[in-house]
């Protein structure tokens, strides 16, 4: 729910920083809906994949969500620079 929270108000925060209009506010709106839903749809899926695994005792609970998150946010940034503004 925080996170939720904070990329409501992260948009909202952009959107007058940047001046958008109302067409490119919601566009911009809805975009960040659809990332946010893809990313937590990929987490749900990878969290149900890791309680049917076999983990080392050491990375069970927060390590392995940890580490999950890291590799994720490795592979997100991959598509940083591919849209040029």
């Amino acid at each position: 729910l925080i996170t939720t929270n904070c990329a409501v108000l992260g948009v909202a925060l952009l959107n007058v920083q940047t001046r958008h209009g109302l067409v490119e506010s919601g566009l911009y709106g809805f975009g960040a809906a659809a990332g946010f839903s893809l990313v937590m749809v990929l987490f749900a899926a990878m969290r149900e994949r890791i309680v049917v695994a076999d983990v080392p005792i050491p990375f069970r609970g927060a390590a392995i969500t940890l580490v999950t998150a890291g590799l994720m946010s490795l592979a997100f940034m991959g598509f940083a620079g591919l849209v040029r503004g």
